[in-house]
């Protein structure tokens, strides 16, 4: 069951004790750690960018995680290709207003490419705050650019991938986790990346690489890159990630989960900040997480699939707030009004009604009418031209008390996930700071 916890949270220069049911909208959070770097990327070397670097980072404020305006990222859903879109992120918020959105990931080049298209990519709507932009790369001046270019849309927070295993990114475009054996270039690009915007920076990893999977090698990597650069975020997913060819799924699912590595880099970096991800599946195990002392969490895919189970508990069971009390019926009725506004916006019939209904698919999941609706949908992706005449025809397949009910009920998942995780962390990490750096 969900009980009252309190807990410490640490976010960036600031500690408040709060209780998991008691909200906090009078709580009024420091501003974010603003930083000038003014590092020239066209023509620049390596050496020149981080020489640039340290002579010239100024922090113009105390050291925050998060604006003013919001609570921090005690849940985040995490960037997922073809299914954090516009249109996903635009449901998840109809039901949670606290969560911390993020977009997929966006290869600097497209951004730079893409410079007289840049709102397809980049643009939302406000409502959509907080949300984090994830961009990835291997080419310091693209990501100065596209970052720059990236700035009038005002995300909350710029995230550099470096935990993708797919062979497309880390394979053949040498990005993504590959750049994990590669901690010094991974420094210097999170300098140009937070020479080039007002917001806080952060990287999201893996805790390794094939053989390069110590605890000691992952402390190497989080100490160059925090110490080359402005970065003091990082999300740790919580398996290493193997580039012999398998598949991204698989890369989910064999290497193990180490979630003693992730708590002792809390216990060796007291000085970051830390958001957990990999295998948590339900806010009672992102209560589980932040019980024993975790700074953030992070969710993927469960967030996708079961949305109404998972994102419609985050603001009452995570954050203390009072329910919303909309019903899925309220939610479809806004979405609607949302989807219609955007159908054939890019030209060419896209996107379509079946591009913007994706999202709401799982919906229903384990609820009666769920697989009626589903093969309702299929069916009516086929000739609905708008997202009234797709919710007239395939809503009927769901009964009035679903419709109409708001979240309610105890969510499932694993209390003690984290329960004996203290008693397994590794030995603490000393940094030898001369090899650490310039290795």
């Amino acid at each position: 069951m969900l009980c009252p916890i309190k807990r410490m949270v640490k976010f960036s220069a600031y500690s408040l004790m709060i209780s998991s049911f008691t909200p906090f909208h009078s709580i009024i959070l420091k501003n974010p750690r603003r930083f000038s770097l003014n590092i020239p990327y066209n023509q620049s070397t390596k050496s020149r960018i981080i020489s640039s670097y340290t002579q010239k980072v100024q922090i113009h404020t105390e050291d925050a995680m998060v604006a003013s305006r919001y609570l921090p990222p005690l849940f985040s859903v995490a960037p997922m290709m073809e299914w954090t879109d516009n249109h996903y992120r635009t449901f998840a918020r109809l039901i949670s207003k606290h969560a911390w959105l993020y977009t997929e990931m966006l290869a600097a080049e497209t951004i730079v490419y893409q410079k007289g298209n840049l709102d397809r990519f980049l643009a939302y709507s406000p409502e959509q705050h907080p949300i984090v932009l994830q961009i990835g790369g291997s080419n310091l001046e693209n990501l100065a650019k596209a970052t720059e270019l990236a700035t009038p849309y005002h995300y909350d927070e710029i995230n550099f991938n470096c935990g993708c295993p797919s062979p497309k990114v880390a394979g053949h475009g040498c990005f993504g986790v590959r750049l994990m054996l590669d901690p010094k270039f991974v420094g210097e690009a999170m300098s140009v990346i937070a020479a080039n915007t007002n917001v806080p920076v952060s990287v999201k990893c893996r805790i390794g690489v094939d053989d390069h999977d110590s605890y000691n090698e992952l402390c190497d990597f989080i100490y160059k890159v925090s110490s080359l650069s402005p970065t003091r975020h990082f999300i740790i997913h919580s398996r290493k990630a193997l580039l012999n060819g398998i598949s991204p799924a698989d890369n989910r699912r064999i290497p193990p989960l180490k979630y003693e590595y992730y708590y002792a880099l809390l216990r060796d970096f007291p000085d970051l900040k830390f958001t957990i991800n990999g295998g948590i599946n339900s806010v009672v195990e992102v209560n589980a997480a932040l019980r024993e002392g975790a700074h953030g969490v992070m969710v993927g895919r469960a967030a996708y699939q079961y949305p109404w189970q998972t994102l419609g508990h985050v603001d009452t069971a995570i954050y203390g707030a009072p329910s919303s009390g909309l019903t899925r019926r309220e939610i479809l009725k806004r979405y609607e009004e949302y989807g219609d506004s955007v159908l054939g916006r890019n030209g060419n019939n896209r996107p379509n009604v079946r591009e913007v209904a994706r999202p709401l698919l799982n919906l229903f999941y384990s609820e009666p009418g769920n697989s009626l609706w589903k093969r309702k949908a299929d069916y009516a992706f086929q000739h609905c031209t708008t997202m009234k005449s797709f919710f007239e025809e395939t809503l009927v397949a769901i009964p009035d008390s679903v419709l109409d009910s708001p979240i309610a009920g105890v969510p499932s998942g694993r209390e003690d996930l984290f329960a004996n995780v203290h008693d397994l962390l590794p030995s603490p990490y000393h940094a030898r700071e001369e090899e650490a750096l310039y290795a």
